[in-house]
């Protein structure tokens, strides 16, 4: 067991758009990123999703709405929802997932899906 410090890792993310593990529970991984500009729009079909807002604030928009979350809430999309995650200033994001996740979701062939790798 050990504490991390989540100032220290964001400050190693320099991509945004790029997660980092920073630890592992119950067949999960708890991924930093930095947002930044829009993502692509996606859906996970077989994972939940949770955002949890560090620092700055994000828009998460859905197919009928669009969902504001500020430093310090949190959003889950629910599996099989179809999102666009969108920072229009840096954003520093908390992500609860399933180790199987993939960042795209069912766009696994975006230029924009990457490898989470532990940080």
């Amino acid at each position: 067991m050990k504490t991390i410090n989540l100032v220290e890792k964001f400050e190693r993310i320099s991509e945004p758009w790029s997660p980092r593990i920073v630890a592992e529970l119950n067949g999960s991984h708890v991924k930093l990123a930095k947002f930044k500009g829009e993502f692509i729009w996606h859906a996970h079909e077989r994972e939940d999703e949770m955002f949890l807002v560090i620092e700055g604030s994000i828009r998460i928009r859905l197919e009928d709405r669009e969902l504001t979350v500020g430093a310090g809430e949190l959003a889950v999309i629910p599996r099989g929802v179809r999102h666009l995650p969108i920072a229009d200033e840096e954003a520093k994001v908390l992500m609860l997932e399933p180790a199987s996740t993939v960042n795209t979701g069912d766009e696994t062939a975006s230029e924009r899906t990457v490898q989470a790798v532990w940080i």
